[in-house]
């Protein structure tokens, strides 16, 4: 059903930025109305923003950029190990190894049960004031410091070519007349 919905809305999409094919004999179509230019704006304004907030949640691969694939990833063969020579008895091994398994597996489901919701919000809001900030504060003021930094190294370039570069020239015709001359004495 998912699939059915999402197919329609993509062609319905499509159809809306895809010009409709030239033909020869055919008069050019009517202009659209504002007022369907802007319903046509409207809902796609309102699809984006269901898309982004209603997306389906994958339940089976929860790591889609296996952004924890390696860190958090222990299992009882990473954590204990006994050398040869130093073993223990086989129904300890198989009980620790069942025990760590099942308690680490049960922590983690608790664990996210009681604090999953709460640090979920926390670092929504974290990402939300970083993006927040980001938005209104640090692009403004980069944008700022490019428009003054540019009236300044107008000046600065100025002041360069006025009192540098005839000190420069000047020097570099004085250096011209200097030649070196390397000899081998025997």
């Amino acid at each position: 059903m998912g699939d059915k919905e999402t197919d329609s809305e993509e062609q319905r999409l499509r159809s809306l930025f895809s010009a409709p094919p030239a033909t020869r004999h055919r008069s050019p179509p009517a202009a659209p109305s504002p007022a369907m230019m802007a319903e046509e704006h409207t809902d796609l304004e309102a699809q984006i923003v269901k898309d982004i907030h209603f997306k389906e949640i994958d339940l089976v691969n929860r790591d889609p950029k296996n952004i924890n694939e390696d860190i958090v990833k222990v299992d009882f063969e990473d954590v204990i190990a006994e050398p040869v020579g130093t073993y223990s008895f086989d129904g300890v091994w198989k009980v620790s190894y069942t025990t760590f398994t099942v308690s680490k597996y049960w922590c983690y489901r608790l664990l996210s049960t009681l604090l999953g919701v709460p640090l979920a919000l926390l670092w929504g809001f974290l990402f939300a004031c970083i993006s927040f900030c980001h938005i209104w504060a640090v692009v403004p003021c980069i944008k700022s410091y490019l428009i003054e930094i540019q009236c300044i190294s107008h000046i600065y370039s100025l002041c360069i070519r006025t009192f540098c570069n005839p000190l420069f020239v000047a020097l570099g015709q004085i250096c011209s007349n200097i030649k070196v001359m390397l000899r081998k004495e025997v």
